[in-house]
């Protein structure tokens, strides 16, 4: 039971305080580009923008303007221009995750950045990878502007940069959270603290088919998986 209790402790930890969605160095989040200094960028240059638990990226395309993919939920719900062009919000962006709903929008670089400093083409030392050239890079950014089918896992705003920039759609942070996921399964404590959490629902909410199914089922699916 303590040992549950460590690793439910431990990964509570990991969630609250490791980015695991950043894809960039320390030594490059040290040295971030300001707002102000947009001047430095050139057409084609690959932005990314550290956020809390992920990175967000985007494609410079000139005149102080960023392509970027971005869930929305607004389209949805009205043709508008006007509304939906503005910032999109927390509460749009993740409405938009839920339904699968994005676009590929073309914004300010102060709206891109949303009050946070701009890493410019860490990428390229990532990935390992010779970027296309500049103006290429900007006019495949160009032709994707609209309505896109957004994953989180499979098709977010990291695969549309690093299609754009070097030909190929890559997501590095899709690549860590699924390590992240494996290693959790792979945990054999896992499967016991899923038990215990199963026991005690059933124990609070009676047994039933709701409490009773995903008791037995979720940790035979961990422990076979492990």
């Amino acid at each position: 039971m303590l040992d549950s209790l460590a690793l439910l402790l431990e990964k509570t930890f990991l969630l609250a305080h490791f980015n695991f969605f950043s894809t960039t160095s320390s030594k490059q989040e040290r040295c971030p580009i300001r707002r102000e200094e947009s001047s430095y960028f050139q057409r084609g240059d690959l932005l990314e923008v550290p956020r809390t638990l992920f990175t967000h990226f985007g494609i410079f395309l000139g005149d102080n303007k960023v392509a970027h993919l971005m869930p929305d939920i607004l389209p949805v719900l009205t043709s508008n221009k006007s509304q939906i062009q503005k910032v999109v919000t927390n509460k749009r962006l993740l409405l938009g995750v839920i339904y699968k709903y994005a676009s590929i929008r073309v914004d300010t670089v102060e709206d891109f950045a949303y009050g946070s400093p701009i890493l410019l083409n860490t990428m390229d030392t990532t990935l390992r990878r010779q970027p296309l050239a500049a103006e290429e890079v900007a006019r495949r950014a160009e032709k994707l502007i609209g309505h896109i089918p957004y994953s989180l896992l499979w098709n977010n705003c990291e695969h549309f940069v690093t299609y754009c920039r070097y030909g190929t759609a890559v997501s590095l942070q899709t690549e860590q959270f699924c390590e992240s996921l494996k290693s959790v399964i792979r945990d054999q404590r896992s499967v016991l603290l899923t038990t215990v959490i199963g026991m005690l629902s059933m124990f609070f909410l009676g047994i039933a088919p709701s409490t009773a199914l995903p008791t037995f089922i979720i940790p035979f699916i961990l422990w076979m998986a492990g």
